[in-house]
């Protein structure tokens, strides 16, 4: 009790709170409301029901959430939604990021802390045709061909890293149907998904993590608003404890909830979700002496000067305003 009560009086002064007016406009809907009982919360999630996402669902399914007092409502914001924001004005009271994108909205004034992070190694990856022969990620950028990336972060890192590149580096626009039919195409994936479908599809391929090039944010990261730490550290506690139990219960047994997500998902069968749960196990296990899901301040402070580096922000906010671990 004594601990639970310091968490809670640290929560209330340790993040001063950014209450903006500002109502963008969202297909993610309006903050939910709280009762004494039960507290009702919306969980934005920065896309699709797949592997990536099974805990959130299995805290629902198994009753997680339901035994730490919490009624959650899991939607999604559809592809390329910038679910930091919606935090950031109220329009949702968690949501799914990336760390790095964490730091670039905490750079820009937003009100988001980071809260759970699921993948301790980042998914995101580069696929590549097997009989290209490439070894390594430096061999994509480094070799002619087609690139398919969206110009995030991690690829501002590699052209940096593995210049001269002479890929030609193109947009992404979603699917395996361009890698399949042209074989000098490279394109970006998370490891527990297109990899998977393009090889039930027949093609034999490679991929490459970019956290191997040192390029590793936290990745599915839970984010809320400074201003919900501090009206309301019970429920941040909450949801921290109910997201924990309902991955690890995911990581046990996954099927239960694959066949969930498999009714809202059909781009992937019964099949593919086993394998993506698999594939990213690894992933998600903490390390040695870490709670699943937690982070680290020398984590933080590495992605933070990588993103100073690459110019992507102008001033590294500091970790402690960034993270939590409740």
């Amino acid at each position: 009790m004594i601990y639970r009560l310091l968490f809670i009086a640290l929560l209330v002064t340790a993040f001063p709170s950014c209450d903006r007016s500002d109502s963008k406009s969202s297909n993610a809907g309006t903050p939910s409301t709280t009762s004494a009982a039960t507290s009702s919360v919306k969980l934005t999630l920065d896309w699709k029901p797949e592997p990536e996402f099974g805990g959130f669902y299995a805290a629902r399914e198994t009753g997680a959430f339901k035994k730490h007092g919490l009624d959650v409502d899991i939607r999604s914001a559809g592809e390329g939604a910038s679910t930091w924001q919606l935090v950031d004005t109220g329009k949702t009271d968690f949501a799914t990021t990336a760390a790095d994108q964490v730091l670039i909205a905490r750079a820009r004034g937003a009100d988001v802390v980071a809260l759970f992070a699921v993948y301790q190694t980042s998914p995101q990856g580069v696929m590549t045709h097997a009989e290209r022969n490439f070894s390594s990620l430096a061999d994509v950028f480094a070799s002619p061909g087609t690139l398919a990336a969206e110009n995030y972060t991690w690829l501002a890192f590699c052209t940096k890293k593995y210049a001269p590149v002479k890929a030609t580096v193109t947009s992404y626009s979603g699917g395996v149907a361009a890698f399949l039919a042209k074989p000098d195409y490279s394109q970006q994936c998370f490891i527990t998904s297109e990899p998977i479908v393009a090889q039930r599809r027949g093609a034999k391929l490679k991929t490459f993590l970019v956290a191997d090039s040192g390029y590793n944010p936290y990745t599915t990261v839970m984010i809320t608003r400074g201003k919900t730490l501090k009206d309301n550290p019970q429920l941040v506690r909450a949801m921290a404890d109910a997201c924990r139990e309902g991955w690890r219960a995911y990581l046990t047994d996954p099927a239960a909830t694959n066949s969930v997500m498999g009714s809202l998902n059909k781009d992937m069968d019964a099949e593919a979700f086993a394998e993506g749960a698999k594939a990213q196990a690894p992933l998600i296990e903490p390390p040695a002496g870490q709670v699943l899901g937690g982070m680290t301040k020398e984590r933080w402070d590495t992605l933070a000067a990588q993103l100073v580096e690459l110019k992507v922000i102008e001033k590294a906010p500091a970790a402690a305003e960034c993270f939590l671990n409740p």
